[in-house]
């Protein structure tokens, strides 16, 4: 048996094993933190230093921010209960009067033929806070961001009292129908939750419209638009992390139980 010590510079397996190791080492320095960070051509990686800082993950200035400027217009209006709470007959009669340059899409009594949204019985929040949202630009339409462009603060009260005002349409769920899981329980394990727990049925959530009765054509298009980021103006961006992660099936089955489709 030999009796050559194991670690002992005279022992080739180990001068070898050693050589090697450090062999390995240097070369994967050189490719990981000099080579590969170099063969990029952005400016962050210029250099020996800025690649072995970015191939690190460590930051070649300290303490050095640039917020990083939005180009997406989002909401900015606050809504709280008593937001629009109090409006009197004055302001409803105001609001019917300016309410007939809206007819042609949302009919005379706010219940629309055209597969525009029915506003007969919306919430007074919903309609103040989507009418400010086409005059910042939070939310885009043709039709309507010119139409509000030209609306005062007090105008958009008043919409939103008369609109608020008028008896609301129901859908109609033929008996026997059962409630869509998107819409009764959502999908925990995808972190949606249910439809019913911000627009009405299980709960209500201040600034989220009311459904019911509404024209499926118009709810699937609604959806849609969260799904591709053209609509934007849902605050915290709720509405869109739960539309992309809806399948199409149940964009269809939550647009036909709210319109009151079998």
């Amino acid at each position: 048996m030999s009796q050559e010590r194991l670690f002992s510079l005279r022992n080739r397996w180990f001068t070898l094993s050693v050589g090697a190791t450090i062999v390995t080492v240097i070369v994967s320095i050189l490719i990981g933190f000099v080579w590969l960070p170099s063969a990029q051509r952005d400016a962050q990686f210029t250099g020996i230093w800025n690649a072995i800082c970015s191939a690190a993950g460590v930051p070649q200035k300290w303490l050095v921010s640039e917020p990083e400027t939005s180009h997406v217009k989002t909401s900015e209006v606050v809504l709280t209960p008593t937001t629009l709470a109090g409006a009197d007959a004055l302001s409803i009669g105001r609001g019917a009067t300016l309410s007939l340059r809206c007819t042609m899409c949302h009919g005379p009594q706010g219940l629309s033929y055209a597969n525009s949204p029915n506003l007969a019985g919306q919430y007074a929040t919903v309609v103040y806070k989507q009418l400010k949202d086409f005059q910042s630009g939070a939310r885009v339409n043709a039709v309507m961001s010119p139409m509000a462009t030209s609306l005062t603060d007090q105008d958009i009260r008043d919409l939103a009292a008369y609109y608020a005002s008028l008896p609301r349409l129901g859908a109609e769920h033929p008996v026997g129908q059962s409630v869509p899981e998107i819409v009764a329980t959502g999908s925990p394990m995808r972190n949606i939750a249910p439809c019913a727990a911000c627009h009405g049925a299980a709960d209500h959530k201040i600034g989220t419209p009311w459904l019911e009765g509404e024209p499926a054509v118009y709810i699937r298009a609604q959806l849609q638009a969260f799904v591709s980021g053209e609509r934007h103006n849902d605050i915290s961006a709720q509405m869109r992390n739960v539309a992309r992660q809806m399948t199409p099936a149940e964009v269809e089955a939550a647009a036909r139980y709210y319109s009151g489709q079998p």
